[in-house]
């Protein structure tokens, strides 16, 4: 992920741009440009260019590139003069490292389309939504089960749980909707709402690279949203986890059953007598492995199928690109919802002279009043047609040296 460089960090680098004339580079229109700091930077910067840039304007951002001692850099800057070749800019309010794209991205050439399928089946059901989900992986554990005997698997997890604690509930929210507040702070976030004990309090942390826990702070946020008011929300935290432990609850948890963006309902355990340890993430990974096997037999045995949709190709449109992936933007709808981080399209990238297809995944997503906006990695495009797609964006041949600069991974 790119990382904001701190602040002593990039005063050293801009100062080092004029210092040693380090070359910047700009990509526009298949075009690279080579700018030059033509004087220390200050609250704006002067840069001198090696040619008069093409359809420049005031207010244009440009996003910029240089390579410091084998560290790629990026930065945006607005330009707010130019004249010939020398152009004018606000000073950068940061400069990014440790980039995520392995290459430069550029605004889309006119000519190119893009078309998009989605990758396996998508649903449109009436369970609450979230806004992210980790692609479905079943654990070596649960291999050998049978995903179309739903009652075995059942069976199988209620005989399991009583090993750690003395009670446990499914509920699938197909006629019960969420009410409880642990209803429904799990349907809204899809993670786990965790009390390893009730004379404890949330976990501070989510130790999980894919975050999956109801930390403390999610949990006073929540309380927040549902009208509380903020000088008494650690009150009404404390409150909420002491009434658990009023009622004779030790330890609790309340695991989400997720399918695809979905919340299907959840698996809540609980401990209410002494003999056995408080839950552990031990637990918690293992219910989260039988709430996946759970949702994929509800699937095999057709309990969405009267929500299944044709998966029909789709246009998007391109808003920037490069050989490592694409950036495209697609109206609110049904279909935009559904595109979340972590889900996998099938990408036709059409060109005059040639289509590419291969697939991508969704690594980011953000909005505004009327589009979404989406960032795609490529996964497995063919070499000949990563090269083609190096030198129809760059506009030049691909070369050893070109691939040293243009890397993200550093």
């Amino acid at each position: 992920m790119a990382t904001p460089i701190k602040r002593i960090e990039k005063d050293f680098l801009l100062k080092a741009l004029y210092d040693e004339q380090i070359p910047i580079m700009y990509l526009r229109d298949r075009t690279e440009y080579i700018l030059i700091l033509d004087k220390p930077a200050k609250s704006e910067m002067v840069f001198k260019a090696d040619r008069p840039i093409n359809r420049l304007k005031i207010r244009n951002k440009l996003d910029l590139m240089f390579d410091y001692r084998g560290q790629v850099i990026i930065f945006t800057v607005e330009v707010s003069s130019f004249k010939d070749t020398i152009i004018v800019v606000d000073a950068p309010d940061a400069l990014y490292k440790n980039l995520d794209r392995s290459y430069s991205r550029i605004n889309t050439p006119s000519e190119l389309q893009l078309q998009l399928t989605f990758l396996g089946d998508r649903y449109s059901l009436s369970f609450p939504k979230v806004m992210e989900y980790e692609i479905e992986s079943i654990g070596e554990f649960f291999r050998n089960m049978d995903p179309r005997n739903l009652s075995g698997l059942i069976e199988q997890m209620a005989g399991w749980i009583k090993g750690y604690a003395n009670g446990y509930r499914l509920v699938i929210f197909k006629d019960v909707k969420p009410s409880t507040t642990e209803e429904r702070i799990v349907a809204e976030t899809g993670k786990t709402l965790y009390l390893a004990s009730t004379l404890a309090t949330f976990p501070h942390a989510d130790p999980y690279p894919k975050k999956r826990l109801i930390t403390e702070e999610m949990f006073k946020r929540y309380l927040e949203s549902t009208g509380v008011d903020l000088a008494y929300v650690d009150d009404a935290c404390i409150r909420f986890i002491k009434a658990k432990f009023d009622s004779g609850i030790f330890s609790d948890a309340w695991i989400p059953v997720l399918f695809q963006e979905y919340v299907i309902g959840y698996i809540h355990i609980w401990i209410n007598k002494e003999g056995k340890l408080p839950f552990d993430y031990g637990v918690i990974d293992t219910l989260y492995q039988f709430a996946k096997v759970l949702a994929h037999s509800l699937k095999v045995n057709g309990y969405f199928e009267k929500g299944k949709l044709k998966n029909d190709p789709f246009e998007g449109k391109v808003i920037d690109i490069s050989a490592s992936g694409v950036l495209f933007a697609y109206p609110h709808s049904s279909l935009s919802s559904a595109l979340i981080p972590d889900s996998e399209l099938a990408v036709k990238l059409v060109t005059p002279k040639r289509n590419i297809s291969a697939n991508a995944r969704i690594v980011r997503r953000y909005k505004d009043n009327s589009l979404g906006y989406f960032g795609c990695r490529f996964l497995d495009m063919a070499p000949e047609d990563m090269r083609f797609l190096f030198e129809y964006i760059y506009g030049k041949p691909f070369t050893d040296v070109d691939a040293s600069f243009l890397t993200g991974q550093v």
